[in-house]
Parts: structure tokens; C-alpha cells; sequence
């Protein structure tokens, strides 16, 4: 749901009275001022009540509904219900005593469903008037660019945080067009303003809950080094907007969204053209030029829709663009492993209909709704697993970049697969080893010390073609721009390039699994010391190393890894549910890999009980 002004969630009275007149196209006449003050208190009894009874879930209204399956597209009455999730942003108040409904700042911001009180406009307001203080305590008195995917709840975060941030006299840079802007684009944007810049530097807000259902928002804040900020300041930020909601909002300043977006300190910014012109420094595109290559790109209706048609036009003709619409349900998917709709382009559930077209074309990408994620689809091989395609993109920069440094590392996070240990090796290049999270490896690509940086999660981003920074938040749109360039260099797609690896350095099987834990347990995972574990042997293989701690920066992993010579697991507590998760991978097959997850959870459970 993309509005030009939010006109509709503020003065239609009628339809926050009835949330489903919206989708029906009912019209109403103008209300009274009684009726429209009568209208509010009964809306705001109704829905105090109703929410603790799950009356806006936000589904259709039928009784009975049929689970979706896995892989296949969503049943229509199990739908978002659109009106009745911007009515809940706007009418349901966070209590902060409830932990559920407090900010909470995790990797990637916060996060969470105004359905459940957890992403309302009291809690977005809190968060921009932190944010605004965070900026004067540490002196960043530049420009803020503003970005939002194409989550139903992003815009109308977007116009909350906009009025905050027009009330505090912050020059906010928001897209020409008030469209869509991609979590690169933005990061590009930063580090763009701030190159030449030594005081008065940019940060930024980036409006998304990544790839997360479609009744999901979130809403993360990028420093002046233009990557995810760090603990020390989404720790803050938490705090501060928790203080605030607890005081009643009263230190929010906050003028009308039609004011704030005609205030002078509110500035138009083509990030489009910014991005898209200067995306020849960071891909070779000449090997590309009148290429017979079949390729094709579903932005799976997030931000980078008008994103591709643009680079199709200055770079690849012949690109083919899939399902180029916006549609907040997301109606368009197939669903993910558990039924419910996620635009996560490494869930083979949720790419199934490209997994299903792949023989039309030579490579397929695809990026989920902020495009700070990838997906690439090859004929040979369907969907490449994103540790697989990592592994492919380090050896081929690495050999077919040659104005970058001959000491240009490598990072990764510690649940990766070790296959890109192996070929840093191979390549002779340094490796750097962090805990998940991206703001690890932000220095290293500022300072141009790595060249490539992933996640197993399918985030990555990596230098310019000269050595210099591109980004320092995931990038999802290169990825894929870098699989047609290697395919049209070498003849090969990933999936073929992975199995050359695969012949050399040997084929591992990786899963991830969740175990049952208390929160005490839980707690205990995170603080876990290596003489803790007694263990001498994993799956009949000596262990090399326990961890605690990242090799590569000695920062805590917040659980703990064992290694041996052919295989690994690592355990982390999950921080929404009374699970850990268990990453492990094996070099001998999965028969050694159910040892290891087996064996695994035992050693644990040891450990924490």
C-alpha cells in the first residue's frame, strides 16, 4: 500500500470505525465533529477489548480457513486484512510494563506486527524522538535519509517519522517520488554524501522488517558509517524510546505530516539515479553487452521494483523482469515452509515458482522487500543454497578483480559454511571471522581490508571494482548482477562453478535446526565459557576448537561453536522463542551431519543444565 499522503488513515473516521471498508470500496458521508469524537472513544474501547481477544488478527473475516501449503500461492482468506493492520498501528497503545510490547532493538533494528502491539505509531514516534536525541548527544548534524520498503506498515511509519523529524529541525532526504528505496541504496546514499566530508555527516532510517510477513514492520537506524549501527547505539536508542513511551510520549515533537512534508527542511534526493548510474564501479557490465544470456529478476514486489527496469534499460536490454508490481498482501508468493508468506528469496518454498521456471532461463535472481538479501536461480541447479553461492562469489572476485589489493580479505559469520574457509585458503587471502550481525564487517569495507562479506542468511555486499567501499549494509541487487557477469565471463553459472569448488575442496551438507530450551537455559547458552565443555570427540572426530568468541574479532558469539578437522556445529539462544538453534555442517555427508546435530544438542544440554 503505496499513498501519497495518509490523508485516509487520519480523517476517514468511518473506515476506522469499519477497517473493512477500505478493501470494499464503501464511501461515507462527511461525520460530524460528535460523531467523529464518539467514533474515536468507541473505536479505542473496541479495540483495547478485541485485541486481547485477537480480534484483529487481520485476516479475512471468514470463520473457517484452510492452511496454506508450503510452496504453493497463499488461500485469499488468509490474506492480510490491509485496513484493519494501518487501523491498528494508529489506534492500539503500547504498555511498556509488557515486554512483548516495548522497543527492542535486535540485529536488525526492531521489529514486530501492530496487530500485536508491537509495531504501533506511539512506538515509531518514541524511536524517531530518540533518534533525534541520539544524533545531538553524538554531534551528527547532517542530512537524514529516509528509506521505506513495501511492507503495508512502512508508509505509515514513514509519515510518523517524518513528522518527528521535521519537528526537531532535522534536514531529512527523502526519495523524489516518495517511492520505494532499497537498504543499499540508502547506505549508498550516506557514504556518497559523507565521502569528502570530515563534520556535519549523514545517517539514515531504513523503514522495513526485511523479508517478514506481510503484517510485519521494522525500522533500523544506520550511523554515518552507513552500515547497521552497532550495539552501543541501538542500546540507546532502546532505552531512550522505552523512556519516552513509559513518560506518555509527552518529549515527542511532532508536527502534521503535510507540513512536515512541505517543510524546508524536507529535501527531495533522487536515490534511484544515484544508485543505478554508479553501479558500473562495482559490476563489469561490458561482458554483458549483447549477451544471448536468458536472464531474469523478480524483485518479489519489494523496493527495488523501480529499481530494475532502470538498470535493465542502461545495462541489460535484455533482462526480463518478473511480477513487477507492488501489492502489500503479497498475495503473489508461494508460502513458506510453515504456511505463512515470507519474500525470502533463500527459502526454497518461498522461490518455488522460480525454482518451477528454471529451465527459461540461464540465471534467475531474485532479492527479498528491502533488497538487502539475494537469490540466484541457475537452469543447472535450481536454487543455489546461499552458503553455496557465497563460496562462488569470493573465488571468482577474487580472481577476476585484479585492481584490488593482494591483501584483501574475506569475512564471514561464524555459522557460514567452512567450504569459504577452505577456499580463502586456496586463494591465499586473509579471513575474518565475526559474530552474525553485519555491523561487524563495516570498518573492514570502509577501509577497503575486505573485499567480500556474507552472511549464511543470504546477505552479502563487497567492494568496488577499484578497491574502494560500495556499501557497508547488505547489498542485494549485485549478487544477482554478479551471476550473469560470472556466467558471461566463464561460460559457467554458479551452480556449475559451485561444483568445480565442490570437486576441490569437497562438498558439504550444512542444516539448521531448533532445540527446546527454558530461558534460563536459554541465558545460560549465551554466557557459556569453553571449559564448560568436557567433550573430547564430535561424530568420532577430535574437536579442534571450542568457541565462545569470534575468531576473527574476539567478540562474544552470545553461544558457542565446536570444530573438529570434517565438521562443526555451532548453538545459539533464539531471542523470540523458548528455542536454540543449532547450525551444523559436515564435509562426510548427512549421515555424519545427523551425528553431529545429535551429538550436538547432548553436549548442550550438558553444558547449560
Amino acid at each position: 500500500m503505496h499513498l501519497q499522503n495518509t490523508s485516509i488513515f487520519r480523517c476517514d473516521f468511518s473506515v476506522i470505525a469499519n477497517p473493512r471498508a477500505l478493501l470494499h470500496g464503501q464511501t461515507f458521508p462527511t461525520p460530524s465533529a460528535s460523531h467523529i469524537v464518539s467514533v474515536i472513544a468507541a473505536s479505542k474501547r473496541r479495540s483495547n477489548q478485541k485485541a486481547r481477544r485477537g480480534h484483529l488478527k487481520g485476516m479475512s473475516t471468514n470463520q473457517t480457513q484452510i492452511p496454506n501449503q508450503p510452496g504453493q500461492p497463499p488461500f485469499p482468506a488468509n490474506l492480510v486484512n490491509l485496513s484493519r493492520l494501518v487501523t491498528a498501528y494508529y489506534t492500539l497503545h503500547p504498555d511498556a510494563t509488557i515486554p512483548a510490547q516495548r522497543v527492542a532493538f535486535g540485529t536488525s533494528g526492531h521489529r514486530g506486527s501492530a496487530f500485536n502491539t508491537a509495531f504501533n505509531e506511539d512506538h515509531i514516534a518514541a524511536i524517531t524522538q530518540a533518534i533525534c536525541d541520539y544524533r545531538r548527544d553524538q554531534g551528527t548534524t547532517g542530512p537524514l535519509f529516509l528509506a521505506q520498503d513495501t511492507h503495508a506498515l512502512s508508509e505509515p511509519a514513514f509519515a510518523t517519522a517524518l513528522e518527528v523529524l521535521a519537528a526537531n529541525n532535522i534536514d531529512v532526504m527523502v526519495d523524489t517520488d516518495l517511492a520505494y528505496t532499497p537498504t543499499p541504496a540508502l547506505s549508498h546514499a550516506v557514504l556518497t554524501y559523507n565521502a569528502q566530508r570530515k563534520d556535519k555527516l549523514s545517517d539514515g532510517i531504513v523503514i522495513t522488517p526485511s523479508h517478514n510477513p506481510p503484517e510485519d514492520g521494522g525500522f533500523k537506524y544506520n550511523p554515518p558509517n552507513g552500515g547497521p549501527a552497532d550495539t552501543t547505539a541501538t542500546k540507546w536508542i532502546e532505552n531512550r524510546a522505552n523512556e519516552i513511551i513509559s513518560s506518555g510520549l509527552t518529549a515527542v515533537k511532532k508536527i502534521p505530516y503535510a507540513k512536515a512534508l512541505a517543510a524546508s527542511t524536507t529535501h527531495r534526493h533522487d536515490y534511484i539515479t544515484a544508485y543505478v548510474d554508479d553501479l558500473a564501479n562495482v559490476i563489469d557490465f561490458a561482458p554483458l553487452k549483447n549477451t544471448p544470456l536468458k536472464l531474469a529478476v523478480d524483485p518479489l514486489g519489494g523496493a527495488g521494483v523501480h529499481y530494475w527496469p532502470r538498470i535493465a534499460e542502461k545495462y541489460l536490454p535484455s533482462l526480463q523482469i518478473l511480477n513487477p508490481n507492488v501489492d502489500a498482501t503479497f498475495r503473489f508468493m508461494t508460502t513458506d515452509w510453515d504456511g505463512r508468506i515470507r519474500m525470502d528469496c533463500s527459502s526454497p518454498y518461498a522461490m518455488a515458482s522460480m525454482i518451477q521456471n528454471k529451465e527459461k532461463y540461464d540465471v534467475a535472481f531474485a532479492a527479498d522487500t528491502d533488497h538487502d538479501r539475494h537469490g540466484i536461480v541457475t537452469r543447472t541447479t535450481g536454487l543455489l543454497n546461499p552458503n553455496h553461492y557465497l563460496s562462488v562469489c569470493i573465488q571468482y572476485l577474487f580472481t577476476h578483480r585484479p585492481q584490488w589489493s593482494e591483501k584483501v580479505g574475506i569475512g564471514k559469520t561464524l555459522v557460514s559454511s567452512s567450504i569459504i574457509d577452505r577456499v580463502a585458503k586456496g586463494l591465499n587471502r586473509p579471513m575474518l571471522e565475526v559474530p552474525v550481525g553485519f555491523k561487524w564487517f563495516v570498518d573492514g569495507l570502509i577501509d577497503g581490508s575486505l573485499g567480500f562479506v556474507g552472511e549464511e542468511s543470504a546477505g552479502a555486499t563487497f567492494l568496488r571494482r577499484n578497491g574502494q567501499v560500495w556499501t557497508t549494509d547488505k547489498d542485494g541487487l549485485i549478487p544477482g548482477l554478479l551471476a550473469a557477469e560470472m556466467t558471461a565471463v566463464t561460460g559457467k553459472d554458479p551452480g556449475q562453478l559451485y561444483a568445480e569448488l565442490t570437486a576441490k575442496y569437497g562438498n558439504p551438507v550444512y542444516e539448521r535446526i531448533d532445540a527446546a530450551a527454558t530461558k534460563d537455559q536459554k541465558a545460560k547458552l549465551a554466557k557459556l565459557s569453553p571449559q564448560q565443555v568436557t567433550a573430547k570427540e564430535l561424530a568420532g572426530e577430535p574437536i579442534t576448537a571450542i568457541l565462545t568468541e569470534a575468531p576473527g574479532n574476539h567478540a562474544p558469539i552470545g553461544g558457542l561453536k565446536v570444530k573438529t578437522e570434517n565438521g562443526w556445529f555451532a548453538a545459539r539462544p533464539s531471542g523470540t522463542e523458548d528455542v536454540y538453534k543449532i547450525y551444523a555442517e559436515s564435509f562426510k555427508g548427512k549421515d555424519h551431519l545427523k551425528q553431529i546435530q545429535t551429538q550436538a544438542q547432548s553436549l548442550v544440554t550438558a553444558a547449560i543444565s
